[in-house]
This record gives structure tokens, C-alpha cells and sequence, in this order.
């Protein structure tokens, strides 16, 4: 009969041994992980002669990478203001060359240097911020600035990055925005008037741009669309169908962000829109209040500032890439996971579609799966004047797979319907590992802070994630593509430094991984150095952190017949 003392003995090796097996194993899986990330530094825009603008959001349409900005204030060499508008736009001048150049429009000589007898150039010069930019205004609008003279205006603030919907066009919800010069409460600097909705084009002579009616979302309501809009079939899709899409619009809420879908011909009417209820798992036609608190009716509690939500095919899911209103500069990450149901909808079970995957156009996914718990991915360096904003991911660069396969012209082969590389001065397509692989970021820094007087500048850097670790839940499979192509038609803000704590975990949210620390970069190029329980971990972290796990299971055993 075995003594007490060798049972507890027995006990503790056992025990050793499952500390070993959940220290090394269960530290929660991510397929995020980050190789390299390289700054880039700001944009460069040869054509004006100095200019201060935020925002820095994308699309490529035509062979064209559009650039849109909010405020856009362009300057002499002194300081002196030469003009001031709420929008502007520019191309990518040569993305392959050099993704920082960019080409403005609109650009006109405005005098010459009085010190340097060189000539400045400006962006729309003979437009005012009260009369317009790129996007242009309405007559109320008109009327409104011309009668508040400066002591209030309207903006139209593009916001976000536009979504395609062909490889010719693109719509984008767009915040018209109050913002009073001397507000009694600061708080109230910008007041949200509601959200237009414009289609976009490119052409040789530069971007087009074109209002579809006036106000399409009170301010009232939440900003669908003000945060990202993703674009695919409709929940009854049949190959048949593909001319029908659905767009799924997200707006931030002081709760997180909250959902909105709306098929394309029926974007301009308000009262078509549907919206998510994550207490009955299903789109509902009475929209949540702006106000709403409770977590349970959130989409994704949470809190956001700007961001982007796109397909990645290197990760075959969506990535959502975005800044908090805890204004560090962090850039932060989630994947939609689909080892990760919501429900139990027998279509959308485990790895995807009917087990398959999902492809770019399968948007329903996003209400039938959790999203992971929030990332670091990049601590951006902000300048001397403050925090940076603004940040956003653009997945048109490093990346042939950007557009859906039926987002292009009737009759294209299926080799074809791929977009062009773009970037391949930083990293050729052969030597990328395959698309999306490489992701360019941007964000708004503050090189001079304060109301009336900041000049503000978008700058860039460039992610390489890592190869993909296993996955002892299965990898997720790669998505089938359909080759049938639909021809569509689209029917007739800066953040402030508030700071909300976390929000607590809804229907779409998996419970949260262990706090990690953030990564930082050790140089324009350098290696990522990330802490040894973030889930962002490299897998040489992984291995060492399973070593450690052999280490003391083996000790466990040893000290457990030893002491005893």
C-alpha cells in the first residue's frame, strides 16, 4: 500500500503537469502576427507649395488610387494661409515608384514669395471653406456659412475610405459636421449635422465626385457608414442574383459600433434600411437610439475612432484596423473568426460557409461570426504637437485580390480579374508571400496642435505579417470564388482626446485574450519587439513559450517524486 506522502507526490507531478500543458497551450490562438513594420514617413505633394491636411483615406478605382482629406489648409513658406477648404482629393502619383508622391488638382499660382520671388501654389484657391472643396455643397449649406460668416460652418468631412462597388465607382458616407470657431462648450466644437452620400470616379483629368441627394442620415441617427461600409451578396443570393448587393454600413456610438445594411438601389432612403439586434440575432427595421448604453444591443462594444473594415485574402476573413479614443496613437486589430459562430445557423457553421470559407462578397459573415478579441498592431510615433488620428488601413496596396471577382466588367476571364500590384518600390509581388500579406498604414499627425493654428500632416508605414501558425482549432479554408459578374449602379471627423473605458464583451466579441504590452518598432525597418504574453507574439515567442511549458511539465515530474 503507497504512502500518503508518494500519493501527494503523485498530485503534484499531475498538477505540474496540466500548469505545463495550459501555460504552453491556451495562451489563445490568433493567425495576426507581425513581422516587420516600416515607416514610411509623411506624404509628399511636390504641386503645392505648403500644405496642412488630415484624414488620409483611399480607394482605387480605374488604375487610379484616389487620396481623400478632410480640412486641407494650404500655406506659403511664412505660414501665411493662401487658401482653406473641408475636402480635397488627390492621386497617387506613382504607387510603384514611390507610394508617399502624390498629384493634387485644383492647384492654381497664387502670387509669388516675396523673399524668395518663387511662385505658391495652392489647392482650389478661389474657394473658400465656406463655399466648398472637392465635395461640394448644397444651396441650404451654402446659405447657412454665408450667413454664420465664419463664426460656425458647415463641413463635409469624407471620413472614412470609399467602398467599391465596380472597378469604375465607389460610394462613401460622408459626415456634414457644424463646427463652431468659438463654441461655449468645448465639447460642442463639432455638432453632427448627418451624413451625405456621394458616388466617386476616376477619370484622366482627376477624381469626380457626385452628391446623391442631400442629407440621406440625420444626425439623430447613428452615422452609418461613418466608420466603414463592406459591400457583397445579399442574404438570399443566388448565382442568378448577383446584380443585387447588400451593404453593411458601421457607425461608432459612444457604446461601440452598431450595424445597418441597406441594398445598393435603396441607399439614398433612409426608411429601406434595416439594423442589427444582437439580442434577437437578426436585422430588425426600427434603428437603435443614438444613445443607446446597453451592451447587448451593440454590434461591437467597444470604442472607436476611425478605422477600416475589408477582406484580406492572406488571412481569408475580415480584418477590422483601427485607432480608440484612448488617443495613444495604437493602432489596434480584429479578425472575423470563424471558429466562432454567433447562433446557430446550420449555413454558417465552423471555418466558414458551409465549412468552406467565406469569400470577399460573403458581408452576411460578419453578423454570423465573433470577432476576436482587440490587438496591438502598431504603435504609430506621434510628432511634437499631440496624440495622431485618423488611422487607417488601405488594402489596394500590396495586394492584386482588392476588388471582389464580380465587381469586375461582364465577360472578364477569371485570370484577369486581378487589380495591379501596387508598391513594389517597397516590395515586389514575387517576393511579398502572396496578396495582402503587406498592409500600408496611415494616420493624421499633429506636428503643431491647438484650434485655428495646427498643422497637421498624413503619414505612412508599411506592416509585414508573419507566416500563420497552426491552428488547433483547424485553419480557416481558403474561399471559392464565383466567377459570375453583376454590372452595378448606385440609385438616385476629427476625433478630440476623450478617453471611455472598455466596453464589455457582446455577442460579436470573444471573451478578451491576457493585456499585452505594445509593440514597438526598432527602427524604419526594424524588428517587432512584443511581449511575452501578447497574443501578437511571433512564432520563435510561440515555441519558446511551449518550450517553457516541456520545461515545467519535465520538472514537474522530477520534483514531484524527488521532494516526496
Amino acid at each position: 500500500m503507497r504512502t500518503r506522502r508518494a500519493r501527494n507526490g503523485d498530485n503534484l507531478s499531475i498538477l505540474f503537469v496540466l500548469c505545463g500543458f495550459l501555460f504552453g497551450y491556451t495562451c489563445g490562438w490568433t493567425p495576426i502576427v507581425v513581422r516587420n513594420i516600416t515607416q514610411l514617413g509623411p506624404q509628399i505633394t511636390p504641386d503645392v507649395t505648403r500644405v496642412s491636411r488630415d484624414g488620409g483615406y483611399s480607394v482605387l478605382l480605374n488604375g487610379q488610387i484616389i487620396w481623400l482629406y478632410d480640412d486641407t489648409e494650404c500655406l506659403d513658406r511664412d505660414g501665411k494661409q493662401l487658401s482653406f477648404v473641408s475636402n480635397t482629393a488627390a492621386y497617387a502619383e506613382d504607387a510603384n515608384k514611390n507610394v508617399s508622391m502624390l498629384v493634387d488638382f485644383g492647384v492654381e499660382a497664387v502670387g509669388k514669395d516675396k523673399k524668395t520671388g518663387k511662385t505658391n501654389y495652392a489647392i482650389l484657391a478661389d474657394t473658400t471653406v465656406a463655399t466648398g472643396g472637392w465635395i461640394s455643397f448644397s444651396r441650404d449649406e451654402l446659405e447657412f456659412n454665408d450667413k454664420r460668416k465664419g463664426i460656425e460652418r458647415v463641413a463635409i468631412w469624407p471620413g472614412t475610405s470609399p467602398t467599391p462597388y465596380s472597378t469604375s465607382q465607389a460610394l462613401l458616407f460622408a459626415p456634414l459636421v457644424y463646427v463652431d470657431n468659438k463654441p461655449q462648450d468645448p465639447s460642442k466644437e463639432y455638432q453632427a449635422r448627418g451624413m451625405t452620400l456621394i458616388s466617386i470616379a476616376a477619370s484622366s483629368s482627376g477624381p469626380t465626385v457626385d452628391r446623391q441627394g442631400d442629407l440621406i442620415i440625420s444626425g439623430l441617427q447613428v452615422a452609418y457608414g461613418g466608420f466603414s461600409s463592406v459591400l457583397g451578396y445579399t442574404s438570399t443570393a443566388k448565382p442568378q442574383d448577383l446584380n443585387d448587393r447588400d451593404v453593411y454600413l458601421f457607425g461608432m456610438t459612444e457604446a461601440g459600433l452598431q450595424l445597418a445594411r441597406a441594398s445598393v438601389g435603396q441607399l439614398t432612403d433612409f426608411s429601406k434600411y434595416s439594423f442589427w439586434d444582437p439580442t434577437q440575432l437578426r436585422f430588425i427595421k426600427n434603428p437603435p437610439e443614438l444613445s443607446e448604453k446597453d451592451f447587448k444591443r451593440v454590434y461591437l462594444p467597444g470604442t472607436f475612432s476611425s478605422g477600416s473594415i475589408f477582406y484580406s485574402p492572406y488571412f481569408n476573413t475580415f480584418l477590422m484596423v483601427y485607432f480608440n479614443k484612448y488617443v495613444d496613437s495604437t493602432f489596434r486589430i480584429r479578425f472575423l473568426d470563424l471558429n466562432a459562430p454567433v447562433g446557430d445557423d446550420p449555413t454558417w457553421p465552423k471555418q466558414g460557409k458551409h465549412g468552406k470559407g467565406i469569400a470577399p462578397e460573403d458581408v452576411e459573415a460578419l453578423v454570423k461570426y465573433a470577432w476576436s478579441p482587440e490587438q496591438e498592431l502598431y504603435k504609430s510615433p506621434p510628432a511634437k504637437g499631440g496624440f495622431n488620428y485618423a488611422g487607417m488601413a488601405h488594402p489596394e496596396y500590396f495586394n492584386r485580390e482588392y476588388f471582389a471577382p464580380t465587381l469586375y466588367p461582364k465577360g472578364t476571364s477569371a485570370s484577369e480579374r486581378r487589380n495591379q500590384w501596387y508598391g513594389s518600390s517597397l516590395v515586389s509581388e514575387k517576393k511579398a508571400g502572396g496578396d495582402g500579406k503587406h498592409l500600408l498604414l496611415s494616420w493624421t499627425s499633429q506636428l503643431r496642435g491647438g484650434f485655428g493654428s495646427g498643422i497637421y500632416q498624413v503619414q505612412l508605414a508599411k506592416v509585414e505579417f508573419d507566416t500563420i501558425p497552426d491552428n488547433p482549432q483547424g485553419d480557416f479554408p481558403s474561399a471559392a470564388v464565383s466567377s459570375s459578374t453583376p454590372t452595378l449602379s448606385l440609385a438616385p471627423s476629427v476625433q478630440g482626446p476623450s478617453v471611455t473605458p472598455a466596453a464589455p464583451s457582446g455577442p460579436h466579441t470573444l471573451p478578451s485574450r491576457p493585456a499585452s504590452t505594445a509593440l514597438t518598432s526598432t527602427g524604419s525597418a526594424g524588428r517587432i519587439t512584443q511581449g511575452w504574453w501578447s497574443p501578437n507574439s511571433s512564432l520563435l515567442f510561440r515555441r519558446c513559450r511551449a518550450l517553457v511549458g516541456v520545461l515545467v511539465l519535465l520538472i514537474g515530474w522530477v520534483f514531484g517524486d524527488a521532494v516526496w
